[in-house]
């Protein structure tokens, strides 16, 4: 009677550990605040670093912009905006760093910010 009692009792836990799967798997209903629509696919994105297309409309003049425009960029204070407008003209945006306008580590920060525009 005991090795029926073990058989039952391995069946039960058999029997139930075949129908958790089947639960697991089961189709949820949908709420009323779930759309019954399918979703539109997502257009994909463009790169956020990095891309040269990025903002174009944000991008800073070296040659003409501000000196509040420029203290607003990263790394770039009232000294270095001051030294900045007075380096101008620019040829090409790398020209602070080969003027010695700023340093290497504060241009990589800025380079996709700033753009220059000749006349």
């Amino acid at each position: 009677m005991a090795s029926s009692k073990k058989t039952f009792a391995f069946l039960v836990l058999l029997s139930s550990l075949m129908a958790v799967p089947a639960l697991a798997q089961a189709p949820q209903t949908a709420s009323p605040a779930t759309p019954t629509a399918p979703a539109k696919p997502m257009a994909p994105s463009a790169p956020v670093a990095g891309s040269p297309n990025a903002a174009k409309g944000a991008l800073i003049d070296l040659n003409s912009a501000s000196a509040a425009e420029l203290d607003a960029l990263p790394g770039i204070g009232a000294a270095r905006s001051a030294a900045i407008i007075k380096g101008r003209p620019y040829r090409g945006k790398d020209d602070l760093v080969s003027k010695k306008i700023i340093p290497q580590s504060v241009y990589d920060g800025i380079k996709d910010k700033v753009i220059a525009k000749q006349k």
